[in-house]
This record gives structure tokens, sequence and C-alpha cells, in this order.
């Protein structure tokens, strides 16, 4: 575990592992940690700003607001597989959706412990910014791995630099070494 306000590099996990895992906890105590990993691996935002989503955005099925870390204006628009999951919510009142049963918002440190618990995967660092980096990979793989992708996804995230974005999609060291093994 780190320390708060450490920096560690956080892993992606793969997208239908992480979707199946959220949609297996509908219907269990824990089913709006579901519906944060299925919003999550869908939308790419940061923690703090997928917390702030309300049922009244859900039904609307877009938000335009500010990010919290570059005070940037954005607009997501909420997927089919978002807003399916959505309408599967049970005891959902108006406001925040991402509340506990004591009817608190969750916390990051509360959100982070349990995706550790439900992601145990061996050498990887696992935290709300796998889930971000997870919706990278998606993008960046179903585009083909393409110069485009790279650039729509430096948008999406905001960041300064396409070299920033290539490292944001956690290329491994396995990945590298199946280019040096593919060469034949």
């Amino acid at each position: 575990m780190s320390k708060k306000g450490s920096i560690t590099k956080a892993n992606y996990i793969d997208y239908d592992k992480a979707l199946n895992k959220g949609l297996s906890l509908f219907g269990t105590k824990d089913e709006k940690i579901g519906f944060y990993i299925i919003v999550s691996i869908n939308v790419g935002l940061r923690i703090g700003d997928i917390l702030d989503l309300t049922k009244e955005d859900f039904e609307r099925g877009h938000k335009t607001f500010r990010e919290q870390k570059t005070k940037k204006a954005k607009t997501i628009v909420f997927n089919k597989t978002i807003l399916k999951a959505f309408k599967q919510l049970s005891n959902l009142r108006e406001g925040n959706v991402f509340v506990s049963q004591k009817r608190v918002v969750y916390s990051r440190q509360q959100v982070n412990r349990k995706l550790k618990q439900l992601f145990p995967l061996k050498n990887k660092r696992i935290s709300s910014h796998s889930l971000r980096k997870t919706f990278g990979r998606r993008v960046y793989e179903s585009n083909g791995e393409s110069e485009k992708a790279l650039v729509l996804l430096n948008t999406i995230y905001n960041h300064e630099t396409l070299k920033q974005t290539r490292a944001y999609l956690d290329i491994t060291q396995d990945e590298i070494n199946n280019v040096y093994d593919s060469i034949v």
C-alpha cells in the first residue's frame, strides 16, 4: 500500500475482465462499486470527477463540467453499456450516485481499497487510475493502435504531449519482449 500523497504508477486492467467484474457486483452490497468500474472504463475520467456524477447526469445521458484537476471544460456522453448498467441499479436516490450504505460519497481511499481487493493481480499496481488507463488501452487497441487513437486520447485526457499519452498507455516489458520475439 502506498502512502497518501506518494507518486505511484498504476497499471491498466484488461477491459473485459474489469467489465465482467463490475457486472458481477450488481445485486450485491457492492453494486455501486461495480457501477463505478463500468463508468470508469467507459469514460476515462479521474476518480474525483466520477464521484461527482449524479443520478440526473445519467438520466440526461451526458454531462458537461470542468475537470477538477485541469479546470478545463469537458463534455462526456454515457454509452449504452453505462446506461444499461445504470438502469439496473437498485435503491437509487437523487443526487450523487456513488454513495456508500452510510449515504456518504465514497472516498478515493475506499474505492482504491476495494479495487485492490477485487483485482488482486500479481506484480500490478491497482487503483482508480488503473480504470482510467483501462479506458485508454481499450480506445487505443480498438482503433488499431493508430496515431489517430493517440491524438484522440491526448485530447480526451488533456495531456500536454503525445509522448505523455504514449507513456500513459502502460506498455509493458512483456509487450516489448513480444515485439522482439515476433521478428523471424
